[in-house]
């Protein structure tokens, strides 16, 4: 069973790699490198986190599984926002209602 994809959770795994699946059989690793700000008020929480890769596989955006030791498997929308010599930063944004 997969983790809540909650701000504190992700703050805890900083700097750790995930597996992003390219296709069925082939995954990518991404470090999770970023965890925004966590932006609550009271209607909605808001913060993003960011995944490096190498560059031998360019992920265009869109729904990626994603699969991590502690974490386990979840779904995340990728949208690829800069790349280096370092590699390619892909970033998903989280902003949803609190519930009351």
């Amino acid at each position: 069973m997969a983790a809540a994809l909650e701000h504190e959770e992700f703050s805890k795994h900083l700097n750790t790699e995930f597996r992003i699946h390219v296709n069925e059989s082939e995954t990518v690793a991404g470090e999770l490198t970023f965890v925004s700000e966590h932006l609550l008020s009271d209607v909605q929480e808001r913060f993003a986190i960011t995944f490096r890769t190498s560059n031998d596989i360019f992920l265009g955006q869109g729904l990626r599984r994603l699969d991590h030791d502690q974490m386990g498997t979840f779904n995340l929308f990728l949208v690829p926002i800069g790349q280096n010599d370092q590699g390619t930063t892909y970033e998903a944004c989280f902003n949803r209602l609190v519930k009351k």
